[in-house]
C-alpha cells in the first residue's frame, strides 16, 4: 500500500506538472495544502518534498539542432487542427505523474511536434517515404522520445509503427514495456494470453489508467518477440485495424525474415506485393547492427538489407533511427542505392539533435567537469581479472577495487535511506567480461562478498559505534564512507549505521547476459525499490537502463565510440543522490571516454553552426568525415578487408599531438636535437625563447609571433611513431604548407614546463634557460619500440590551450559557452579546451619536455622525451583537407577483442 509521503509527492507532483515554473513559494503553499490530508507526514518530511520538487522544477531543457533538406512542404501546422491528440494527451499525464516538470514537458511537446513535422503527412497519398535521424545522449530520454513521437504520429493518422528495440531480448522486452505503458495503455503479455478480446482491469497499465477506450493493436508483448503464428492468429489484415498496429522487435534476423515474409503473406494487396497503410519505423540505437558493413557498394549486409526491404514494403514509409553515437550513420554514403534493398539508411532528409534537461548527469559531468569526484581508477585487477582474458578464466577472488565498489554500494543507499529516499530503485553495474562464463564466476564471488558483509552487519551492526568498528567488515564500510563521503553527504557516520542492516538486506546480486535467467524487473518493485548488483558484458551495454544507477564498475579496453559511451550505462538522471555516484574505471578507458566526449561535443556544435547556414543532412555528413577520428570510425568499419584506406582529414579547429612515441635511443637522441636546433632557429629570428613570455600558473616560455618556416622545420625532423597516425608529418606538413601563406603563416610557439617542481624534477637547460620539465607516466600498453605518454595518452594538461590568448578572448570563449549551454555565470565549470580554439586567430604549437616515470620517483638524472601538440584555430576559407592512410592490420592487432566483442555480443 502507497504510504502518506509517498500519495503525497505523487498528488503534489501530479498538479505541479500542469504549471511550467512553479515558484519555491508556490510549491511549499501546494505541499502545505495537500498535506492536511496526511497528518502522519512530519514537518522535516514535508519540507524535503518541497525541496525536492523545488529542484524538479528548475530543470530546464532546450529544443536543440536541426538540419533538413530544403524542399520539404510543411503540413503540421494546417494538419494539426483537424488532430485528435488521444494518445499524446494520456501520454503527457503520464510523465506528469512521473515528476516531469512543466518545462521539459512543453519542450518535449515541441520537440516530438518538430520531428512529427518532418515526417510526411500520412494523409498524403501516393508513394513516399522519409529517412531521419535523431541524436540524443546515453540514457537521457531517447526512449521517451520517440514514444512521444510515437504517440503524436498515431494521432496524426500512422497506421503500422514498427519499434526495432536493440539486439537482445532483454533490451526488447524493456522496451515492450515502455511502450506498453506509454502508448499502448495494457500490459501486452496479459492481453495477448487472454486472447484479442479478453482482458480486465488487471491489464491495464500506464496511460490506460487515465483512459482505455482506444488500444491500440500489438502483436509482441512484454515477454515475447514477434512470431507469425500469433500474429496470422489476430485474422485481421493491417489494413483493416481499426487502431494503429505495434510491433516492437528484436534487432535480429530471424525476427525481421519472420516479419518480412508474415507481412507480405498475409497484408500486401491482391496483385500488389506493397501494403498502402501509413508505416513509421523507429530503429533504436540505429548505429549499433543496422549499419552496412560490407565493403562493395554492390553487397549488403543482412539486417541492414532486411530493414531498408521492409521500408520497401510500404508504398509510404518513415525511418527515423536514434542514436547517442551517430559517427556511423553519418558515414553512411548517401548515394548507396541497391536494386533489390533500396536506398541506404543515411538520414538525408533531416538530422535532430537533442538537448538533454540541466539535471542530466552526463559524460560531461562525469568525466571532464566533476571526474575528480566521481571517477576512481582501477589498478589492481592484475591476474586476478585481467583487461585481456580467454574464454575459460577462472576468478579465483575479487579486486580490492570491485570490493571497495561493492562497499561503497551498500553504503550509498544506507546514505539514501537516511535521506528518506525509501522504496526507491538502487543499482549497481559490474561490467568486466565478454564471456558469460566468466560474469557468472564474476556474480558468485560477488553474491558471497555481500553474503559476508550482510552477516557481519547482522550481528554487529546495531551495537554502539566504537564496538561495533571493532568487526572488520563494518571497519571497511566506514573506511569507504570517510574516503568517499563523509566531507560532502550531510549524513553523519551515526545514522548511515543504523541503516546497514536495511540498506544491504534486499540486496540481490544477478546476472544478466544471453545465458543467464535473471533479469531487471524493475516493475515488479514499484513500491518497495529493487535493489541489485548487476553482472554482465553486452546485454548491460546498450540500451538497457539501470535504474537507480549509483556505482559502476567498468574493466574493459575498449576505444570505439559507440562500445564506449553505450557501456556508459552510469549517465542518465540522478535525482537527490548523483552525489553519491560513483565509477570505477582503468585510467586509460577514463582518457578515451574524456577524448570521446569532446569529439561528440565538436559534432554537436558543428551541428549547431551548420544549422546557423540552413546546410543540409549530407553537408553535415561531408563534414563528419573530415574530422579527425574519422581515421579510427573508417578502420573500424572497414576492419575485415586489412588494407590501407586513404582518408581525407580537415584539421581546423583540431587538436593534435604526439602521445605515441618512438622508444629507441636514435630517435629520443633525434627529437631532442631537434628542440634545441628549433630554439637556435627562433634566437637567429631575434625571438629567443629565454626572452619569451612567462606564462602565469607554469614555468613555460612563450614565443609570440613566429614564422611558419621554423615550425614546418621542427616537424620535419622530428621522428613521428607510425601508430600516431594523426600527427603524420606528411599530411600535417601538407595542410600546413596550403595556408603557410595565410591563416597559418604566424604561429606562438610554448616551451611547456612547471613552475613549482618537487626535489626529484628533472630541469633541463639544452634550451638555453632552465625549463623544469613536466612529469608524465609511461602507459601499461608501452612496449620495448613504443612509449605511450600515460594510460590516458594524453601529453598536454587542461587549459594549455588558453596559451597566448588575450584575456578579452578567453571572456568571449567562455561567455559564449556559457550562453550556448544556458549557464548562469554563478555556476562553476571547467571549460573544455575546444572552446579556445573558436577565438584562436594563430596556430600554437607546444614542445613538451617531458620527465617520464613513476610518480615521486627521482627523475633528476634522466633524459627529457620530447613531445608536440598544436592547437589549430578555425577556418575563414573553404577546408582543404589532407589525406591520411589507415592500416587496419595494425588497427586489428591492437583492437580485435573488442571487434569480436560487438559481433559475438556476450562472447559465447
Amino acid at each position: 500500500m502507497m504510504t502518506d509521503l509517498k500519495q503525497l509527492e505523487t498528488m503534489v507532483g501530479a498538479q505541479l506538472a500542469q504549471e511550467q515554473l512553479p515558484t519555491p513559494q508556490r510549491i511549499r503553499e501546494l505541499v502545505n495544502r495537500v498535506r492536511a490530508i496526511f497528518p502522519d507526514v512530519t514537518d522535516e518530511q514535508a519540507e524535503r518534498v518541497a525541496r525536492q520538487f523545488e529542484s524538479m522544477h528548475g530543470v530546464k531543457m532546450d529544443i536543440g539542432s536541426v538540419l533538413q533538406q530544403n524542399d520539404f512542404e510543411p503540413w503540421l501546422e494546417d494538419a494539426r487542427g483537424k488532430m485528435d491528440l488521444y494518445f499524446w494527451d494520456r501520454y503527457r499525464k503520464l510523465l506528469a505523474e512521473r515528476n516531469f516538470s512543466g518545462h521539459v514537458l512543453a519542450t518535449l511537446d515541441s520537440v516530438t511536434d518538430r520531428i512529427l513535422g518532418l515526417l510526411e503527412n500520412p494523409k498524403k497519398e501516393g508513394i513516399w517515404d522519409r529517412r531521419g535521424m535523431v541524436v540524443g545522449h546515453v540514457q537521457s530520454g531517447k526512449t521517451a522520445n520517440y514514444t512521444g513521437l510515437i504517440c503524436k504520429a498515431a494521432d496524426a493518422g500512422y497506421e503500422v509503427i514498427i519499434v526495432i528495440a536493440g539486439i537482445n531480448n532483454n533490451l526488447r522486452n524493456q522496451t515492450q514495456m515502455r511502450i506498453d505503458e506509454g502508448f499502448i495503455g495494457f500490459d501486452s503479455a496479459k492481453v495477448l494470453t487472454k486472447g484479442r478480446g479478453g482482458h480486465n482491469g488487471q491489464s491495464v497499465v500506464g496511460v490506460g489508467r487515465f483512459d482505455s477506450t482506444r488500444r491500440p493493436s500489438t502483436f509482441t508483448n512484454s515477454q515475447r518477440d514477434f512470431n507469425k503464428a500469433t500474429a496470422t492468429g489476430v485474422g485481421i489484415p493491417l489494413a483493416n485495424l481499426k487502431q494503429p498496429a505495434v510491433f516492437v522487435i528484436k534487432k535480429n534476423s530471424n525476427t525481421l525474415k519472420n516479419l518480412l515474409e508474415w507481412v507480405k503473406a498475409h497484408n500486401a494487396r491482391r496483385g500488389v506485393d506493397s501494403i498502402s497503410a501509413p508505416m513509421l519505423l523507429v530503429d533504436d540505437e540505429a548505429d549499433n547492427a543496422s549499419i552496412n558493413i560490407k565493403k562493395n557498394a554492390d553487397e549488403v549486409s543482412r539486417i541492414n538489407g532486411q530493414i531498408r526491404e521492409l521500408l520497401g514494403v510500404f508504398d509510404r514509409s518513415c525511418y527515423v533511427g536514434y542514436t547517442a553515437t551517430p559517427f556511423a550513420n553519418i558515414f553512411i554514403d548517401p548515394d548507396t542505392d541497391n536494386e533489390m534493398f533500396g536506398q541506404d539508411l543515411f538520414p538525408r532528409h533531416f538530422i535532430i539533435s537533442l538537448d538533454p534537461p540541466d539535471n542530466y548527469f552526463g559524460a560531461n559531468r562525469v568525466f571532464i567537469d566533476e571526474s575528480e569526484r566521481i571517477i576512481r581508477h582501477i589498478e589492481d585487477n592484475g591476474d586476478l581479472l585481467p583487461l585481456k582474458h580467454t574464454i575459460d578464466h577462472r576468478i579465483t577472488g575479487l579486486p580490492q577495487s570491485l570490493c571497495m565498489a561493492v562497499r561503497t554500494f551498500i553504503i550509498a543507499r544506507a546514505i539514501r535511506l537516511a535521506r528518506g529516499q525509501t522504496g526507491e530503485h538502487n543499482s549497481m553495474l559490474v561490467n568486466a567480461s565478454r564471456f558469460t562464463g566468466v560474469q557468472s564466476q564474476l556474480r558468485n564471488e560477488i553474491h558471497e562478498l555481500v553474503n559476508t558483509i550482510r552477516s557481519h552487519v547482522r550481528v554487529n551492526g546495531t551495537k554502539l559505534e566504537a564496538e561495533s568498528l571493532r568487526d572488520p567488515e563494518i571497519a571497511a564500510l566506514h573506511d569507504v564512507f570517510v574516503k568517499e563521503y563523509m566531507e560532502t553527504c550531510s549524513v553523519p557516520w551515526s545514522q548511515v549505521q543504523t541503516h546497514l542492516l536495511d540498506s544491504i538486506n534486499p540486496v540481490n546480486v544477478v546476472e544478466i547476459n544471453s545465458r543467464s535467467s535473471g533479469a531487471l524487473a524493475y516493475v515488479d518493485y514499484q513500491r518497495s525499490g529493487l535493489n541489485v548488483i548487476a553482472v554482465g558484458g553486452y546485454s548491460l551495454s546498450r540500451g538497457l537502463t539501470l535504474e537507480g544507477l549509483i556505482v559502476s564498475y567498468f574493466l574493459r579496453n575498449s576505444m570505439m565510440y559507440d562500445t564506449l559511451m553505450q557501456m556508459g550505462r552510469w549517465f542518465g538522471y540522478r535525482q537527490g543522490y548523483d552525489d553519491l555516484c560513483r565509477v570505477w574505471v582503468p585510467e586509460e578507458a577514463e582518457g578515451w571516454y574524456e577524448h570521446i566526449t569532446n569529439s561528440i561535443e565538436e559534432l554537436r556544435d558543428d551541428l549547431r553552426r551548420m544549422e546557423s547556414m540552413s546546410a543540409t543532412p549530407e553537408e553535415f555528413g561531408l563534414r563528419v568525415r573530415s574530422h579527425p577520428d574519422t581515421l579510427i570510425v573508417t578502420a573500424r568499419n572497414k576492419m575485415g578487408s586489412g588494407e590501407q584506406h586513404r582518408i581525407s582529414v580537415g584539421l581546423a579547429n583540431r587538436f593534435i599531438e604526439t602521445a605515441i612515441l618512438r622508444r629507441d635511443e636514435e630517435s629520443l637522441v633525434a627529437n631532442r636535437h631537434a628542440t634545441i636546433a628549433l630554439a637556435e632557429n627562433l634566437r637567429g629570428l631575434g625571438k629567443a625563447p629565454e626572452d619569451g613570455v612567462c606564462v602565469s600558473g607554469s614555468g613555460g616560455r612563450l614565443v609570440l609571433d613566429v614564422p611558419v618556416s621554423a615550425v614546418m622545420d621542427f616537424l620535419s625532423a622530428f621522428k613521428n611513431h607510425s601508430d600516431s597516425v594523426l600527427t603524420d608529418p606528411g599530411p600535417v606538413h601538407r595542410y600546413i604548407d596550403k595556408r603557410s601563406r595565410n591563416e597559418l603563416s604566424n604561429w606562438d610557439i610554448l616551451f611547456a614546463g612547471i613552475r613549482n617542481p618537487g626535489e626529484n624534477s628533472l630541469v633541463d637547460r639544452s634550451l638555453g634557460f632552465d625549463l623544469y620539465c613536466q612529469r608524465r607516466t609511461e602507459g601499461k600498453r608501452s612496449d620495448v619500440r613504443t612509449l605511450l605518454i600515460t594510460n590516458k595518452q594524453r601529453v598536454a594538461s587542461r587549459g594549455i590551450e588558453k596559451v597566448g590568448l588575450r584575456v578579452e578572448q578567453i571572456q568571449k570563449a567562455e561567455a559564449d559557452y556559457r550562453e550556448e549551454e544556458g549557464l548562469s555565470n554563478e555556476e562553476h565549470i571547467n571549460y573544455a579546451d575546444r572552446i579556445y580554439r573558436k577565438v584562436r586567430t594563430k596556430p600554437l604549437l607546444i614542445v613538451h619536455l617531458l620527465a617520464i616515470g613513476p610518480e615521486r620517483e627521482d627523475l633528476s638524472e634522466t633524459k627529457p622525451v620530447v613531445a608536440w601538440s598544436i592547437s589549430f584555430p578555425e577556418t575563414g576559407q573553404d577546408e582543404e583537407k589532407v589525406e591520411y592512410v589507415v592500416n587496419t592490420i595494425w588497427f586489428r592487432e591492437r583492437y580485435e577483442d573488442e571487434y569480436e566483442d560487438e559481433v559475438a555480443g556476450d562472447g559465447e
